[in-house]
């Protein structure tokens, strides 16, 4: 295979531990110049630790320290612990949108929770959430240790009859959060985060026999380790004095290794060459680079040189800024934030102290050459100061006049600065925060702007530090401890809430909207569980669950109502029915009627051609008779028709009559005016 880049001649007979500590140093020089004396004020104002560098001025006396920016420190980092930690559950697992089983979810969500607190992750993520509020940035260590796991057991023995007590051991592999204070975690100094840098190192001192333990498990090669030499800079408190003995300093590299350099490293090794250089060559490309764990004890003894040996080729390294800096890695935290105020604060405090100390304490002004030989004017109880000559001529009482009470109205609006410039609100600071009133429209703004300072802060904290905690340490027990943890594709979320503060905002508002629902209303149970559910109780789960179980109905209760509520549909089925019965009684009788009407005019008729027709004789005059007789009959047959149709229009308006009393029949008149040739009427 041709190589694509030539061997650099400078690598020749330079190593791969020479490379890497050339690097760091590199690095090293970059924090020193642009961070560490920032970082070292920010420390100790945040410990109240007082040093000559932190004077304003040469006169200056008095080492207060105001507790300003420790209060806005401990403030902002207990609020994001608590909406992280708050509920108990700090991380959710999403599966695939396919799969409907969530078995594998819930045990693996279960699983990882019952080891991140054996191996006290949630102080380990606490720890980096205070060095972020102070330093501007926390950094975290993703470490694997193989751990023991003792439980106390039973065993039988002598055939059964007897029963052994003790312990079982089993060993298992634990992922652990390290967190990495500033001065020991370096990085190129042109990257934003730790996956675009070239590599990150973490430069720290450990004791020698943690080194000799992991040289036995073979993790590290098998080389002499002396103790390192004392450097003030890499220490946590430097304040302190140093313990210098059985340490050693160990530089941890994550990166970005030249290819030719980590395949010397392999050649050089004598136990594991042959191996190391196969799978170099099996993942070998065009690159000039490979990604590389390296180990470097004491600034030159190459303790461990392998490619990435993580399945999903990420570093372990997380780390988050507490507020973002443009094109920066390192963020900017509480300290920084709250820096200038509590400066003036400090100088304030200690210049009111220096003038207490020249108005309180009492002096003398002295006629020196009126006192004996060796004489010692000083002032105390009981001191007797011998002169010659009159004392009042001689000594004479005197101070610097009066502390101006300025000075303390000053003090308490720099405190109100740190507290603006950090977002710390405490119980005296907050009704002031807006309007400087203790109203409740004032406290509502001031606490929804300070809500939302702690919410982008928490966004930070949760995509750029928990989220990925949560996969490498996932990924990491399925690599390692595939027995326990199945290999599968997951989606991890955080299941951040809301901190005391937010939550008790939350609280006053539900109550508030509580008080305007009456009893009835289908949302007056659900606000109050939301209120339960935001209030921090002891026995918040058991109030929940029993206003759950209250809102459930009772089995008997469920089925009388069912009951009541069957017996109410059958009878409105039979009103129902029986006026569907009516109804059609009423179109009855109305057809009835309607025959009834019809039938009127053909009986007239028929009675009028009867009357016409009978006893009519043969001649002319029958003819005019007949004549006669059928206008007659037309003229009653009209009458009639009139009679009967008012007669059915006064029946349907004043009520149909019952079937039981039926309508007399229409009777006939026989007409009138008619002569029969007897001389009778017809």
């Amino acid at each position: 295979m041709t190589e694509l880049f030539e061997q650099d001649p400078l690598m020749i007979e330079e190593t791969i531990e020479d490379w890497v500590i050339t690097k760091c140093d590199d690095w090293r020089d970059h924090y020193e110049s642009n961070y560490e004396a920032r970082f070292d004020e920010y420390y100790r104002l945040w410990r109240g630790i007082w040093d000559p560098a932190d004077s304003e001025r040469k006169s200056e006396r008095s080492r207060i320290i105001a507790p300003a920016l420790q209060q806005a420190v401990e403030s902002n980092v207990a609020e994001l612990e608590e909406a992280t930690f708050g509920r108990g559950k700090w991380f959710d697992i999403a599966d695939n949108m396919g799969d409907t089983e969530r078995q594998d979810v819930l045990f693996l969500r279960n699983k990882l929770t019952e080891d991140f607190e054996d191996c006290k992750v949630r102080k380990a993520v606490a720890e980096c959430l205070i060095n972020s509020a102070v330093f501007g940035t926390g950094i975290g260590e993703i470490v694997i240790e193989e751990m023991k796991e003792m439980a106390p057991a039973t065993q039988p023995i002598m055939g059964g009859d007897l029963t052994a007590v003790g312990v079982n051991i089993t060993e298992r592999v634990k992922v652990k959060l390290k967190p990495v204070m500033p001065q020991n975690f370096l990085i190129d100094p042109v990257a934003t985060s730790v996956d675009d840098a070239m590599g990150v190192a973490v430069d720290e001192f450990v004791s020698l026999h943690q080194v000799e333990m992991l040289q036995e498990q073979g993790v590290y090669r098998d080389v002499q380790v002396g103790s390192a030499a004392p450097d003030s800079n890499l220490e946590p408190d430097q304040d302190l004095t140093m313990y210098s003995d059985d340490k050693v300093r160990l530089t941890k590299y994550y990166g970005l290794v030249p290819r030719e350099l980590l395949d010397n490293a392999f050649k050089d090794d004598d136990e594991e060459g042959d191996d190391e250089v196969d799978l170099l060559e099996d993942t070998k490309s065009k690159s000039k680079y490979v990604e590389a764990v390296v180990v470097v004890a004491n600034g030159g003894i190459l303790l461990k040189a392998e490619a990435n040996p993580y399945m999903m080729q990420d570093r372990p390294i997380v780390a988050f800024p507490w507020d973002v800096v443009p094109s920066r890695f390192w963020g900017r935290g509480v300290c920084e934030k709250g820096y200038n105020s509590q400066k003036a604060l400090d100088a304030e405090l200690r210049a009111r102290i220096d003038a207490l100390s020249l108005t309180i304490h009492p002096m003398l002004a002295v006629d020196a050459t009126r006192l004996p030989r060796g004489a010692k004017p000083e002032v105390r109880p009981g001191k007797m100061i011998l002169t010659s000559g009159d004392p009042r001529e001689i000594l004479q009482p005197f101070n610097f006049g009066q502390v101006s009470q300025i000075t303390f109205a000053q003090a308490g609006a720099l405190q109100q600065m740190v507290q603006q410039a950090t977002g710390a609100v405490d119980s005296a600071g907050l009704a002031g925060a807006v309007n400087g009133e203790a109203t409740a429209s004032g406290i509502s703004m001031s606490l929804g702007a300070i809500i939302k300072r702690h919410k982008r802060t928490l966004i930070n904290f949760q995509q750029s530090f928990l989220i990925p905690f949560v996969k490498k340490a996932a990924y990491r027990y399925m690599q390692f401890d595939p027995e326990n943890y199945p290999v599968s594709d997951y989606k991890f979320n955080a299941s951040s809430t809301l901190g005391i503060m937010a939550r008790e905002y939350e609280v006053t508002q539900l109550v508030q909207l509580l008080q305007t629902m009456e009893k009835d209303s289908p949302l007056y149970n659900t606000l109050i569980q939301s209120i339960i559910d935001n209030m921090n109780l002891s026995n918040r789960e058991e109030l929940l669950a029993a206003m759950q179980k209250a809102t459930q109905p009772n089995p008997e209760a469920q089925q009388a109502a069912q009951a009541a509520q069957q017996a109410q549909m059958q009878f409105q089925q039979s009103q129902t029915a029986a006026l569907s019965a009516q109804a059609q009684e009423s179109a009855a009788r109305a057809s009835k009627l309607s025959a009834e009407a019809q039938a009127v005019p053909m009986e007239l008729e028929i009675d009028r051609i009867s009357a016409v027709t009978r006893n009519l004789r043969e001649g002319d005059q029958d003819d005019k008779e007949f004549e006669r007789r059928m206008r007659v009959a037309e003229t009653l047959l009209k009458e009639r028709q009139i009679k009967g149709k008012e007669n059915v229009n006064g029946q349907r308006t004043n009520g149909t009559p019952r079937p039981s009393q039926p309508a007399p029949p229409a009777q006939m008149e026989p007409p009138r005016g008619i002569r029969t040739q007897n001389g009778g009427m017809e």
